[in-house]
C-alpha cells in the first residue's frame, strides 16, 4: 500500500495546531488548498470518532470520509467511505507533537490503493507523485494557517466550545 507523508514545524502549541487542522467553513478555506467545500454528514456538528464528512476536492472529486480516531491534541485519523472510482482504499492521519514550547511538528500521512487491480501498479506510482504534491501543498497551507490571525481565532474559538 503506497504511503505519502509530509511534515512541517509550526509556531503554535500542539493543541492550537490540532484545532487549526480541524477548522471548518471560511477559516478552513483560508488555509486548505485541497478542498472546495466540506461539511459534516447527517446531524454531526463537530468532528469525532465515527463522524463523517463530505469533501469536494478543488478539482471536483467528491469523497465521504469517516473519522476512525480523534485524539486532541495529538492525532486524528480518517478513512474514505466513498470516493473517486480509482481509489480502492484511502486513509489519512495527522499527528502533532511538541518540538519546543509553542512549536509543533505536524506530520500528515496518506495511504491508498488504486483500482482496477490490473492497473494498480502504474496507477499507484502516478498516484504517489500526485498525492505527494497535494499533501506538500496542503501542509504548506496549514503552516500559513497557523500564522493567520483569522484562522487562529477560529481555532481558539472551537477549542472553547469543546
Amino acid at each position: 500500500m503506497p504511503v505519502v507523508e509530509s511534515k512541517v514545524l509550526v509556531p503554535v502549541s500542539p493543541d492550537i495546531a490540532f484545532a487549526v487542522s480541524q477548522t471548518t467553513g471560511e477559516a478552513r478555506l483560508r488555509w486548505d488548498p485541497f478542498i472546495r467545500r466540506q461539511r459534516f454528514v447527517g446531524d454531526a456538528t463537530d468532528p469525532g470518532t465515527g463522524v463523517q464528512t463530505l469533501t469536494v476536492h478543488r478539482l471536483g472529486f467528491r469523497m465521504i470520509s469517516e473519522y476512525v480516531s480523534y485524539r486532541p491534541p495529538s492525532n486524528v485519523g480518517m478513512k474514505m467511505v466513498t470516493g473517486p472510482w480509482f481509489f480502492a482504499k484511502l486513509g489519512a492521519g495527522w499527528r502533532f507533537t511538541e518540538d519546543t514550547p509553542g512549536r509543533t511538528i505536524a506530520v500528515w500521512r496518506y495511504n491508498f490503493t488504486c483500482r482496477p487491480r490490473w492497473l494498480a501498479p502504474l496507477a499507484e506510482r502516478i498516484g504517489s507523485v500526485m498525492l505527494q504534491r497535494d499533501i506538500d501543498r496542503r501542509i504548506r497551507g496549514f503552516a500559513r494557517g497557523c500564522t493567520d490571525p483569522v484562522v487562529l481565532d477560529a481555532a481558539r474559538a472551537s477549542r472553547e466550545t469543546d
